[in-house]
């Protein structure tokens, strides 16, 4: 199945890119990690400083990490993908979706009302898919999904549905009337922990004791 018109091609590169590597140009100075990625250029990551040098007028997107998995930001890319069918989480008050399928638990998925099409993953709404990748495949597989904005556009100009999900719960995703949340281990940028107890503790008073009455 040709799938030119429906993915961008660089969506592909995007989902296989390694990030958070050190930047070999400039991995002696701080915010040397490779985070970003250029939509006009594809290829691999690059760290801030490189950005600043070589993709100044780019269309670049911030990759960010949660638990050790990849993850962007809403308000990034649906500028330039139809992200419709991908659930989608609030993570420190920004709601983000993950680039890949993550590994889950092999006890099953009972009592999971909505799981991905692709790899079941459990999801918490009724969406079709957990992340960006699963959805590609979902395309590959069957060409009943899109990642391009302008279909998306003409689908709402019609029916007012959009990858099987009703527009009432695509308009909720995107407005956030509704958090959606994981277990704080999902933290992009976990909280500093609390010092150490200090290590001198103050000793109790003793019962008072009176002195013995006199004869």
């Amino acid at each position: 199945m040709d799938t030119t018109m429906l993915v961008p091609p660089w969506l592909e590169e995007l989902l296989t890119s390694s990030f958070f590597t050190i930047c070999r140009t400039h991995g002696d100075v701080a915010r040397s990690e490779c985070n970003m990625f250029c939509l006009d250029c594809g290829g691999d990551a690059f760290c801030f400083y490189c950005r600043s040098s070589r993709h100044k007028d780019h269309q670049v997107i911030q990759i960010r990490r949660s638990s050790y998995h990849d993850v962007v930001r809403v308000s990034e890319i649906q500028k330039v993908l139809d992200i419709s069918g991908v659930q989608t989480y609030v993570i420190n008050s920004a709601r983000v979706l993950f680039l890949n399928e993550r590994p889950q638990p092999k006890a099953g998925i009972k009592g999971v009302p909505h799981i991905c099409e692709i790899c079941s993953r459990g999801l918490l709404d009724p969406f079709r898919f957990c992340s960006l990748g699963c959805k590609l495949v979902g395309i590959k597989r069957n060409g009943d999904a899109n990642f391009t904005l302008e279909a998306r556009n003409e689908e709402g100009n019609g029916n007012g549905r959009r990858e099987g999900i009703t527009s009432s719960t695509t308009r909720r995703v995107t407005t956030g009337e509704e958090e959606l949340r994981e277990s704080s281990q999902q933290d992009m940028y976990p909280d500093t922990p609390p010092p150490p107890p200090s290590s001198t503790t103050r000793r109790r008073k003793g019962i008072p004791h009176r002195a013995p009455f006199g004869t």
